[in-house]
Protein backbone atom coordinates (compact mmCIF):
# COMPACT_ATOMS: atom_id res chain seq x y z
CA UNK A 1 0.00 0.00 0.00
CA UNK A 2 2.96 2.52 1.04
CA UNK A 3 3.81 2.54 -3.32
CA UNK A 4 0.65 3.44 -4.27
CA UNK A 5 0.58 5.95 -1.46
CA UNK A 6 3.82 7.36 -2.80
CA UNK A 7 2.23 7.30 -6.69
CA UNK A 8 -0.94 9.25 -4.82
CA UNK A 9 1.62 11.93 -2.92
CA UNK A 10 4.05 12.66 -6.16
CA UNK A 11 0.98 13.44 -8.18
CA UNK A 12 -0.72 15.32 -5.98
CA UNK A 13 2.05 17.68 -5.16
CA UNK A 14 2.53 18.07 -9.02
CA UNK A 15 -0.86 18.75 -9.36
CA UNK A 16 -0.92 21.48 -6.93
CA UNK A 17 1.45 23.46 -8.72
CA UNK A 18 -0.44 24.72 -11.48
CA UNK A 19 -1.69 27.79 -10.08
CA UNK A 20 -2.01 29.79 -13.02
CA UNK A 21 -4.35 27.29 -14.73
CA UNK A 22 -6.47 26.80 -11.54
CA UNK A 23 -7.05 30.34 -11.72
CA UNK A 24 -7.86 30.59 -14.76
CA UNK A 25 -10.30 27.82 -14.69
CA UNK A 26 -11.97 29.43 -11.23
CA UNK A 27 -12.71 32.47 -13.85
CA UNK A 28 -14.09 30.32 -16.38
CA UNK A 29 -16.23 28.60 -13.76
CA UNK A 30 -17.67 31.94 -12.32
CA UNK A 31 -18.75 32.90 -15.55
CA UNK A 32 -20.40 29.33 -16.67
CA UNK A 33 -21.98 29.38 -13.00
CA UNK A 34 -23.50 33.07 -13.68
CA UNK A 35 -24.48 32.25 -17.27
CA UNK A 36 -26.65 28.51 -16.08
CA UNK A 37 -28.43 30.84 -13.59
CA UNK A 38 -29.49 33.86 -15.19
CA UNK A 39 -30.68 31.46 -18.05
CA UNK A 40 -32.65 29.04 -15.89
CA UNK A 41 -33.88 32.18 -14.18
CA UNK A 42 -35.33 33.84 -17.19
CA UNK A 43 -37.28 30.19 -17.40
CA UNK A 44 -38.52 30.02 -14.00
CA UNK A 45 -39.97 33.69 -14.14
CA UNK A 46 -42.65 32.39 -17.11
CA UNK A 47 -43.89 29.48 -14.70
CA UNK A 48 -42.02 28.68 -11.72
CA UNK A 49 -44.35 25.39 -10.78
CA UNK A 50 -43.85 23.97 -14.05
CA UNK A 51 -40.30 23.14 -12.93
CA UNK A 52 -38.99 19.82 -10.50
CA UNK A 53 -36.95 21.60 -8.58
CA UNK A 54 -36.92 24.85 -6.80
CA UNK A 55 -34.91 27.43 -8.09
CA UNK A 56 -32.81 28.18 -4.72
CA UNK A 57 -32.09 24.05 -4.92
CA UNK A 58 -31.05 24.42 -8.12
CA UNK A 59 -28.66 27.29 -7.68
CA UNK A 60 -27.06 25.44 -5.10
CA UNK A 61 -26.60 22.48 -7.38
CA UNK A 62 -25.04 24.74 -10.49
CA UNK A 63 -22.71 26.91 -7.24
CA UNK A 64 -21.56 22.96 -6.17
CA UNK A 65 -21.40 21.64 -9.86
CA UNK A 66 -19.10 24.31 -10.81
CA UNK A 67 -16.93 24.12 -7.58
CA UNK A 68 -16.04 20.73 -7.41
CA UNK A 69 -16.37 20.22 -11.40
CA UNK A 70 -12.76 18.67 -11.53
CA UNK A 71 -14.03 15.99 -9.76
CA UNK A 72 -16.71 14.66 -12.02
CA UNK A 73 -15.55 15.71 -15.26
CA UNK A 74 -16.18 13.04 -17.26
CA UNK A 75 -13.52 14.37 -20.43
CA UNK A 76 -10.86 14.91 -17.86
CA UNK A 77 -8.12 12.41 -18.63
CA UNK A 78 -4.44 12.03 -17.41
CA UNK A 79 -2.75 12.54 -20.68
CA UNK A 80 0.35 10.80 -19.42
CA UNK A 81 -1.60 7.53 -18.98
CA UNK A 82 -2.39 7.95 -22.75
CA UNK A 83 0.52 8.93 -24.24
CA UNK A 84 2.49 5.90 -22.57
CA UNK A 85 -0.43 3.61 -24.40
CA UNK A 86 -0.44 5.36 -27.37
CA UNK A 87 3.92 5.12 -27.41
CA UNK A 88 4.45 2.01 -26.00
CA UNK A 89 6.12 3.87 -22.81
CA UNK A 90 3.00 1.01 -21.27
CA UNK A 91 6.00 -1.48 -20.99
CA UNK A 92 7.93 0.39 -18.93
CA UNK A 93 4.21 0.35 -16.27
CA UNK A 94 4.01 -3.28 -16.93
CA UNK A 95 7.47 -4.33 -15.96
CA UNK A 96 6.76 -2.17 -12.18
CA UNK A 97 6.29 -4.67 -9.80
CA UNK A 98 2.98 -3.21 -8.80
CA UNK A 99 -1.00 -3.61 -9.77
CA UNK A 100 -1.50 -1.48 -12.77
CA UNK A 101 -5.47 -0.89 -11.80
CA UNK A 102 -3.90 0.67 -8.27
CA UNK A 103 -1.52 2.67 -9.66
CA UNK A 104 -3.01 4.74 -12.11
CA UNK A 105 -6.44 4.93 -10.11
CA UNK A 106 -4.28 6.72 -7.14
CA UNK A 107 -2.45 9.01 -9.81
CA UNK A 108 -5.86 9.73 -11.14
CA UNK A 109 -7.32 10.19 -7.75
CA UNK A 110 -4.47 12.43 -6.51
CA UNK A 111 -5.02 14.52 -10.16
CA UNK A 112 -8.43 15.56 -9.30
CA UNK A 113 -7.97 16.06 -5.74
CA UNK A 114 -5.33 18.55 -6.45
CA UNK A 115 -7.16 20.75 -9.55
CA UNK A 116 -10.57 20.64 -6.82
CA UNK A 117 -8.14 21.80 -4.11
CA UNK A 118 -7.33 24.94 -5.80
CA UNK A 119 -10.59 26.22 -7.48
CA UNK A 120 -13.24 25.16 -4.93
CA UNK A 121 -12.94 27.21 -1.96
CA UNK A 122 -12.60 30.47 -3.83
CA UNK A 123 -16.27 29.76 -6.26
CA UNK A 124 -17.93 28.34 -2.39
CA UNK A 125 -17.03 31.66 -1.02
CA UNK A 126 -18.57 33.70 -3.42
CA UNK A 127 -21.32 31.54 -3.92
CA UNK A 128 -22.45 31.61 0.05
CA UNK A 129 -21.94 35.88 0.06
CA UNK A 130 -24.04 35.97 -3.05
CA UNK A 131 -28.05 37.45 -2.07
CA UNK A 132 -30.84 35.34 -2.32
CA UNK A 133 -31.83 33.50 -4.90
CA UNK A 134 -28.46 34.03 -6.37
CA UNK A 135 -26.01 32.36 -3.78
CA UNK A 136 -25.72 28.95 -2.41
CA UNK A 137 -27.76 27.89 0.59
CA UNK A 138 -26.90 26.01 3.30
CA UNK A 139 -27.70 22.54 3.33
CA UNK A 140 -31.08 21.16 4.48
CA UNK A 141 -29.75 19.54 7.62
CA UNK A 142 -26.74 18.21 9.62
CA UNK A 143 -27.18 14.73 8.77
CA UNK A 144 -27.78 15.91 4.48
CA UNK A 145 -24.52 18.02 4.92
CA UNK A 146 -23.17 14.12 6.31
CA UNK A 147 -24.30 12.19 3.30
CA UNK A 148 -23.49 14.94 0.75
CA UNK A 149 -19.99 14.35 2.02
CA UNK A 150 -20.33 10.37 2.17
CA UNK A 151 -21.65 10.63 -1.35
CA UNK A 152 -19.12 13.13 -3.07
CA UNK A 153 -16.59 10.35 -2.08
CA UNK A 154 -18.49 7.60 -3.44
CA UNK A 155 -19.26 9.49 -6.41
CA UNK A 156 -15.37 10.96 -7.26
CA UNK A 157 -14.46 6.99 -7.21
CA UNK A 158 -17.12 6.04 -9.26
CA UNK A 159 -15.76 8.79 -11.49
CA UNK A 160 -12.32 7.02 -11.37
CA UNK A 161 -13.65 3.65 -12.07
CA UNK A 162 -15.07 4.57 -15.13
CA UNK A 163 -11.95 6.53 -16.38
CA UNK A 164 -10.12 2.67 -15.60
CA UNK A 165 -12.58 0.97 -17.89
CA UNK A 166 -11.57 3.72 -20.51
CA UNK A 167 -8.04 2.67 -20.17
CA UNK A 168 -8.44 -0.32 -20.59
CA UNK A 169 -10.28 -0.40 -23.59
CA UNK A 170 -8.06 2.16 -24.95
CA UNK A 171 -4.82 -0.81 -24.43
CA UNK A 172 -6.79 -2.86 -27.05
CA UNK A 173 -6.99 0.12 -30.02
CA UNK A 174 -4.50 1.55 -31.82
CA UNK A 175 -6.18 5.27 -31.19
CA UNK A 176 -8.19 5.87 -28.21
CA UNK A 177 -9.53 9.17 -29.32
CA UNK A 178 -12.60 7.84 -30.38
CA UNK A 179 -13.58 5.58 -27.75
CA UNK A 180 -13.17 8.69 -25.08
CA UNK A 181 -14.78 11.45 -27.15
CA UNK A 182 -18.40 9.32 -27.10
CA UNK A 183 -17.88 7.40 -23.56
CA UNK A 184 -17.13 10.47 -21.81
CA UNK A 185 -19.56 12.53 -23.71
CA UNK A 186 -22.16 10.07 -23.20
CA UNK A 187 -21.43 9.86 -19.48
CA UNK A 188 -21.59 13.64 -19.09
CA UNK A 189 -24.85 13.82 -20.73
CA UNK A 190 -26.35 11.11 -18.58
CA UNK A 191 -24.70 12.01 -15.16
CA UNK A 192 -26.17 15.16 -15.28
CA UNK A 193 -23.35 17.99 -15.62
CA UNK A 194 -25.33 19.53 -18.65
CA UNK A 195 -29.04 19.30 -17.31
CA UNK A 196 -30.09 18.06 -13.87
CA UNK A 197 -31.36 14.74 -14.16
CA UNK A 198 -34.81 15.89 -13.07
CA UNK A 199 -35.42 17.94 -15.35
CA UNK A 200 -36.05 14.65 -17.53
CA UNK A 201 -39.04 13.50 -18.36
CA UNK A 202 -40.36 11.15 -15.28
CA UNK A 203 -40.15 8.33 -17.50
CA UNK A 204 -36.92 8.83 -18.74
CA UNK A 205 -35.84 10.39 -15.23
CA UNK A 206 -36.53 6.86 -13.69
CA UNK A 207 -34.16 4.98 -15.79
CA UNK A 208 -31.20 7.54 -15.60
CA UNK A 209 -31.32 7.24 -12.14
CA UNK A 210 -31.08 3.67 -11.82
CA UNK A 211 -27.62 3.80 -14.70
CA UNK A 212 -24.11 4.27 -13.00
CA UNK A 213 -23.91 7.75 -14.17
CA UNK A 214 -26.43 9.13 -11.89
CA UNK A 215 -24.25 8.13 -8.98
CA UNK A 216 -21.03 10.62 -10.18
CA UNK A 217 -22.21 14.05 -9.44
CA UNK A 218 -26.23 13.85 -9.76
CA UNK A 219 -26.73 12.07 -6.26
CA UNK A 220 -23.99 14.44 -3.80
CA UNK A 221 -25.29 17.46 -5.64
CA UNK A 222 -28.90 16.86 -5.02
CA UNK A 223 -28.89 15.43 -1.68
CA UNK A 224 -27.03 18.82 -0.38
CA UNK A 225 -29.99 21.09 -2.35
CA UNK A 226 -32.63 18.95 -0.66
CA UNK A 227 -33.71 17.58 -3.53
CA UNK A 228 -33.33 14.30 -2.98
CA UNK A 229 -34.45 12.76 0.45
CA UNK A 230 -35.90 9.82 2.14
CA UNK A 231 -36.18 6.24 0.51
CA UNK A 232 -35.17 7.64 -2.76
CA UNK A 233 -32.10 8.92 -1.33
CA UNK A 234 -30.90 5.74 0.44
CA UNK A 235 -31.89 3.97 -2.91
CA UNK A 236 -29.59 6.16 -4.65
CA UNK A 237 -26.39 5.82 -2.34
CA UNK A 238 -26.85 1.83 -2.63
CA UNK A 239 -26.48 2.14 -6.49
CA UNK A 240 -23.64 3.95 -6.35
CA UNK A 241 -21.87 1.26 -4.07
CA UNK A 242 -23.31 -1.55 -6.28
CA UNK A 243 -22.02 0.41 -9.45
CA UNK A 244 -18.76 1.55 -7.72
CA UNK A 245 -18.43 -2.24 -7.24
CA UNK A 246 -19.51 -3.60 -10.55
CA UNK A 247 -16.67 -0.76 -12.33
CA UNK A 248 -13.86 -1.80 -10.01
CA UNK A 249 -14.60 -5.05 -11.45
CA UNK A 250 -14.68 -4.72 -14.69
CA UNK A 251 -11.81 -1.92 -14.39
CA UNK A 252 -9.45 -4.47 -13.05
CA UNK A 253 -10.20 -7.23 -15.55
CA UNK A 254 -9.68 -5.18 -18.55
CA UNK A 255 -6.44 -3.82 -17.15
CA UNK A 256 -5.12 -7.70 -15.90
CA UNK A 257 -5.92 -8.50 -19.17
CA UNK A 258 -4.11 -5.97 -20.76
CA UNK A 259 -0.98 -6.73 -18.44
CA UNK A 260 -1.17 -10.48 -20.52
CA UNK A 261 -1.51 -8.96 -23.91
CA UNK A 262 -1.66 -5.49 -24.69
CA UNK A 263 -0.50 -4.06 -28.17
CA UNK A 264 2.37 -1.82 -28.06
CA UNK A 265 3.26 0.51 -30.54
CA UNK A 266 6.53 -0.53 -32.36
CA UNK A 267 6.50 -3.57 -31.53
Amino acid sequence: MKKYLSFFRLRLQMGMQYRAAAFAGMATQFFWGFMLIFAYHAFYESNPSAFPMEFSALVSYIWLQQAFLALFITWRFDNDILAMISDGGLAYELARPVSLYRMWFAKNLAMRLSEAALRFAPVLLVAILLPKPWGLSLPKSPLHFLLFLITMVLGLLLTIAFLMIVYGLTTRMLTSYGIRIFLSSVMEFLSGQVIPLPFFPDRIRTVLEFLPSAGMQNVPLRIYSGDLTGEAMIRAILLQLVWLSVFAAAGKLLLKSAEKRAVLQGG
